[in-house]
């Protein structure tokens, strides 16, 4: 079944009217239901689309964080073959919050890391809804070495609303873990292309996000912390999370402004939920693309791009 956020409670209804027309024409055989129910649909069609071309920061938070919405096994799944999971940070424990292994992209060997929230109660927990430990990033890091050492450009898949906050995880270096995963990721030689696919929290993004290019689906998010933790800090009412979202400047197309991000990805109109194979297509045609880039080029010019491209960044605003 179709999950509606708030803000598309009148595309709701209308669908919901296209649905139970669309059920009565298959009892019926007639040419006035037919033409009713093309209209009613071209109506929803329209108000689902001028909806979406003008979201707020806030509605684009909740987009990114739709249920329905495409994951990391998700595009691994529909990208990868033959992929190969590698599991814990040979130190302390697995961490499937974020997963790891190798596989071919169109043809090309690559690493591949990602981050999994998960899709239902038990998948949630699993995978720690996607907030990542110091084990998870050390089990990255060890990737990202390996890549290096076998010459594999890096692909990688940023959807978190933070890196673990728990005790356990200051405990065991989190500030140490996640800095180490972001160093390995800038002085990799090989190409490493990150997407934020659909929230990219803080430093449990950064860790992994730290690439030659950094792509953005169109309705996701890369902020220094969510806009309820903003409004808490900044006015101590979690509840003013809207007015965080507009001032910190979160979207993907703010970010493109800056020169933080590289690139958008186009997603279905209503959200990457309402078609995931186009958007894992155009996901696919995105990275693709940013790889060829770098194919040519050397360890020492891979790595000098990328710092030349961070060292950048606030140079202009």
């Amino acid at each position: 079944m179709a999950s509606y956020l708030d803000f598309e409670k009148p595309v709701a209804e209308l669908e919901a009217r296209v649905e139970d027309l669309r059920a009565l024409s298959e009892k019926k055989d007639s040419p006035n239901i037919g033409e009713e129910l093309a209209k009613l649909e071209a109506k929803a069609a329209k108000a689902l689309a001028e909806l979406y071309a003008g979201l707020t920061p806030w509605q684009k938070t909740q987009v990114a964080r739709h249920p329905q919405r495409p994951h990391c096994v998700d595009y691994i799944a529909g990208l990868i073959e033959d992929f190969t999971p590698l599991a814990g940070d040979r130190k302390f424990a697995e961490d499937e919050a974020i997963l790891c292994g190798l596989g071919r992209f169109r043809g090309q060997s690559v690493a591949v890391i990602g981050q999994e929230k998960g899709f239902d109660t038990s998948s949630r927990l699993k995978h720690n809804f996607g907030m990542v430990k110091p084990e998870g990033y050390r089990k990255a890091v060890r990737v990202m070495e390996l890549a290096d050492r076998f010459g594999l450009p890096v692909v990688s898949f940023v959807d978190t609303a933070g890196a673990f906050p728990g005790i356990e995880a200051e405990e065991r270096g989190q500030a140490e873990a996640i800095a180490r995963a972001t160093e390995a990721a800038l002085v990799q030689g090989t190409p490493n292309v990150a997407t934020v696919i659909g929230e990219g929290g803080s430093g449990g993004a950064l860790g992994i996000a730290a690439c030659n290019v950094v792509l953005m689906l169109e309705h996701s998010i890369y902020t220094v912390a969510s806009p309820e933790a903003s409004a808490s800090i900044l006015w101590r009412d979690s509840s003013r999370a809207q007015d965080a979202a507009t001032s910190m400047k979160i979207t993907a197309q703010d970010l493109q402004k800056f020169g933080i991000i590289d690139g958008i990805v186009t997603e279905p109109v209503g959200g990457a939920h309402r078609d995931p194979e186009a958007i894992i297509r155009s996901v696919g045609d995105a990275v693709a693309s940013a790889l060829a880039r770098f194919a040519e080029l050397t360890p020492d010019a891979v790595r000098a791009a990328r710092q030349e491209k961070f060292l950048a960044m606030g140079r202009k605003v």
